[in-house]
């Protein structure tokens, strides 16, 4: 086709099967429904646009090309070509100064991630005490470097002074630094670093997978977030800082990788450098390596090389090392709440094992979904209130958690307390004591639903948040709940058949073990990993003798969970987010007809080409200026669409510069795409091929050519006299590209993507192109197909329910939201993006619209009240004819009860 297109609706045939779906269920909409149906429709299509993407395949044969030059250093260059003994050695040396380089940016990004990780372990520690009290001896001074004498755990301590010796004023202070500890961490990360907000590991995942989010692993984001979360876990947020810290040591990791010119130009090498940092962040932030390494295999990179792996051992290692070597607890371990268990376990626990397993895979499933929501909520009416958000969060969480003991103190100290054993020093407010079990039971169930409700509205906000140990804090408690109970059943019945197994002499039932188990149940529940969880919890406990149990408890949370579809948190967050993402293979749904139609469907058919017979060499200037594609596919000629290759972008903007350049070149000449280099045997030309190709002028011998006794960007010319009419860019040209057939599946279509990275893939019909995808019309493809069949389900389940016509709200819901945020099971028996479609569609559903209602309804009951309130001042005023205070207080009783 000639440029510019002629039709400016590139998904033409996508929005129409759309709008056809809507409006054959959902007759007679009023303007302002389609104008907003419009609006939804057309941010669907083009969510996937911001974001450029890696050819990966590009970019290791640009690396091959690379290295075949050789050094570009000229001195290094004649070393090289020196012979005898000094050559060989000489080579020899800069071989191996060549293969050490890798693991060098590897140990000096493991060594910068292990320093940082304990800076900011100890910077939490410090700001978490804040709120409790100070030293009197050095205000720099924690608890417990305050009180290093005293010899009892929780004995007391005259060093350290509580603020404020009676009730109130304790609590009063404990809000008050909540409050000015999460106004600094929101106010920082808005104003400097917009990217240090929230996890950050979905946004990797997606950078790994080749889409390029410029700005979210540079130096700014890694000093912000390394800064401010400290200040989001000590404000007492229900956040945690494993998952920010993968995204402080991915960061580091890019960051140290762009000193090095190897690593800075290849988009290859660095995915491996940042896979090898998020393996050696969860490293830090667990105290477990393997695990680490395990997190980035199962989670992170879906390509997964035994390279790279090396990679992540090694910086997971050196890391670790740091961090035990600077010892930030000053105890001798990785993490506070690490524990060693030496009692063994019995057969009769496995109920309750299986219990906590269940409790799981319910809580994550339970968390993700309202979760979504409210950060669908959040992004609809909070995106300008950042900072209002967090600070009104930290007071909330500090007023309620203050009256729990498992809620007040820090989270880690909480899973260190409810990890250990009652004879190892964990009979904490007799947490332990028979006497006092049922009240433990209590404050622990109580601190299980409140922790869950902080976590679902805290993760997101706008500071640095995790949920990895938070999700460990709500499974410890209930866990330990477990274990209490379990405990007593022994106690209350000790002859009993079934625990007949115990020794008579010596405990029986660790509660312990049980929070333990209930830490690794709700941590594989939210982010729907099992492997990792459990070498993560084995390396915490060291102990072989609880790694069956640990495994049959992530058998049952995993089992659970599938029941309910979407992925982790991770991956949920992935789609709400719109990042473009495919993920694994284990994950598509083979029943789903969006995988098994032909690829013609989702193809691009209006696309822009190049003529080999001749472009204009303006029209081109024009069309990569004006476009925003990549690359355009090459063929014969306007009436003949057979496919010659395809030119990208970059090199087509490259040739342009350099043919501008040219001299006696006319204004007016036209570009061709046909020129292809002679083959031959002579090892100087062989050479040529690898570097970068040279504009040819055919028919004239003033053309450019390179003299190899030059430069790079040395060029000599012959000049004539005579203008060129004619310029041949055929050496920029990609002769085999990756095409495909128009009855090609899509399911196929997908497994190229994923095991191969091409950025485009032509589709031609008997050598004639017919169209062209990329990734992000794939994914585009599955968001509209999966949006329009949760559209029909929901104008049918419309039509079938006599309870939505009495619904007040169905007006303006019906059109775009689904019956599954109605009901527990419809809403988890969908596939994944067509819940985040919903939640996309700023409709809501479920849990998001109770938010909706109630935040309209206080804006209400506000402008009310102070309408109220005005009027009544204004009577009250002298002159104003008002009749007195028993009247207005009538007045206030009527409007509140009437509303």
């Amino acid at each position: 086709m000639s440029y510019p297109p002629t039709s400016n609706e590139r998904e033409e045939y996508e929005e129409h099967e759309l709008l056809n779906a809507e409006m054959a269920h959902n007759a007679g909409p009023s303007d302002a429904d389609l104008r907003a149906e419009e609006a939804e429709r057309e941010d669907l299509m083009r969510r996937y646009e911001d974001f450029s993407t890696v050819d990966w395949i590009q970019d290791s044969l640009l690396e091959r090309t690379v290295q075949s030059k050789g050094p570009t250093n000229p001195f290094i260059a004649r070393l090289d070509r020196i012979d005898g003994l000094f050559g060989r050695a000489w080579r020899l040396v800069r071989r191996a100064l060549e293969e050490g380089e890798s693991w060098v940016v590897v140990t000096l990004v493991g060594i910068t991630i292990g320093i940082s990780a304990a800076i900011i372990s100890i910077i939490t520690t410090w700001l978490s005490d804040m709120k409790l009290g100070y030293c009197t001896t050095g205000w720099w001074l924690t608890q417990k470097y305050c009180c290093l004498e005293i010899t009892e755990e929780f004995e007391s301590c005259a060093e350290w002074r509580k603020w404020g010796s009676i009730f109130p004023l304790g609590w009063i202070a404990y809000i008050l630094w909540a409050a000015i500890f999460s106004f600094s961490a929101a106010f920082l990360v808005k104003n400097f670093a917009p990217y240090a907000a929230g996890s950050g590991i979905s946004e990797i995942k997606c950078i790994l997978g080749g889409f390029i989010i410029k700005g979210f692993l540079s130096v700014e984001t890694f000093f912000i977030k390394g800064l401010t979360l400290p200040l989001a876990i000590a404000s007492g947020l229900s956040v945690g800082k494993e998952g920010p810290s993968v995204h402080v040591a991915c960061s580091i990791g890019n960051s140290v990788a762009r000193l090095f010119s190897r690593y800075d130009r290849s988009h290859l090498k660095m995915r491996e450098i940042v896979t090898a940092s998020s393996a050696a962040g969860v490293a830090v932030a667990f105290g477990s390596p393997i695990g680490g390494v395990l997190f980035s295999i199962e989670e992170m990179n879906q390509t997964f090389s035994n390279r790279t792996m090396w990679r992540s051992f090694v910086c997971a290692l050196v890391a670790t090392f740091t961090l035990a070597s600077m010892d930030p607890f000053r105890t001798g371990k990785l993490v506070l709440f690490q524990v060693s268990y030496d009692r063994d376990w019995h057969y009769f626990e496995i109920p309750a094992y299986i219990l906590i397993g269940i409790f799981g895979g319910l809580y994550g499933a339970f968390v993700i979904k309202f979760n979504l929501q409210v950060a669908a909520f959040r992004r609809k009416h909070l995106a300008n209130h950042g900072i209002s958000e967090a600070v009104t969060l930290a007071v909330i969480t500090a007023f309620v958690g203050y009256m729990n003991r498992f809620l007040r103190m820090d989270m880690t100290e909480s899973l260190s307390l409810l990890f250990r054993e009652c004879e190892g020093g964990g009979d904490h407010e007799g947490l332990c004591q028979t006497s006092s079990q049922w009240r433990m039971v209590n404050s622990l169930l109580i601190a299980t639903v409140i922790r869950t409700g902080l976590v679902i509205i805290s993760y997101g906000c706008k500071v640095p948040a995790g949920i990895f140990v938070p999700s460990m804090a709500v499974g410890a408690t209930f866990g330990r709940m477990i274990g209490i109970l379990v405990k007593a059943m022994h106690t209350s019945y000790p002859e009993a058949p079934w625990f007949a197994a115990c020794a008579p002499d010596a405990p029986c039932i660790t509660p312990g073990t049980y929070a333990f188990l209930g830490a690794a149940a709700a941590l594989g529940g939210v982010t729907r990993i099992t492997v990792t969880v459990v070498v993560i919890m084995f390396e915490l406990t060291g102990a072989l003798t609880y790694l069956l149990p640990t495994m049959i408890v992530a058998l049952v949370t995993k089992a659970v969970s599938d029941q309910f579809g979407g992925g982790g948190i991770a991956d949920q967050m992935i789609r709400l987010n719109g990042y473009p993402f495919l993920e694994k293979e284990d994950k598509e749904d083979t029943t789903d007809k969006a995988f098994i139609e032909p690829i013609a469907n989702v193809m691009k058919k209006d696309i822009v080409v190049m003529a080999a017979t001749g472009v204009p060499l303006q029209q081109i200037g024009e069309m990569v200026q004006s476009t925003s594609y990549q690359g355009f596919p090459v063929v014969k000629s306007d009436s003949d669409r057979t496919i010659i290759g395809f030119v990208r972008k970059n090199e087509l903007r490259y040739a342009l510069d350099k043919a501008r350049r040219t001299r006696n070149l006319s204004p007016n000449a036209l570009c061709k795409f046909q020129h292809t280099p002679p083959l031959t045997q002579d090892k100087e030309t062989s050479d040529n091929h690898l570097q970068r190709p040279d504009i040819v002028i055919p028919g004239r011998t003033g053309s450019i050519f390179r003299s190899p006794s030059m430069g790079v960007g040395n060029f000599s010319r012959r000049e004539s006299g005579v203008e060129a009419e004619e310029v041949d860019f055929g050496e920029y040209v990609d002769e085999i590209p990756l095409t495909v057939s128009p009855k090609m599946p899509l399911e196929i279509v997908l497994q190229l993507f994923r095991r191969m990275g091409p950025r485009v893939i032509l589709v031609s019909d008997q050598g004639k192109l017919v169209g062209l995808v990329t990734v992000k019309d794939v994914l585009r493809h599955e968001v509209v197909e999966h949006h329009r069949h949760t559209r029909l389900t929901s104008a049918n389940s419309t039509a079938n329910s006599p309870l939505q016509t009495r619904n007040p709200y169905s007006h303006s819901r019906d059109l775009s939201t689904s019956t599954a945020g109605n009901g527990w099971d419809l809403g988890f028996g969908l596939s994944g993006n067509s819940r985040e479609t919903e939640i996309n569609g700023g409709n809501g559903n479920g849990f998001e619209i109770v938010l909706e209602e109630g935040f309209a309804w206080l804006r209400i009951q506000g402008s009310r009240i102070y309408n109220i309130l005005h009027e009544n001042i204004r009577q009250r005023a002298p002159g104003s004819g008002g009749s007195g205070g028993y009247r207005n207080n009538e007045n206030v009783n009527f409007d509140l009860n009437d509303e």
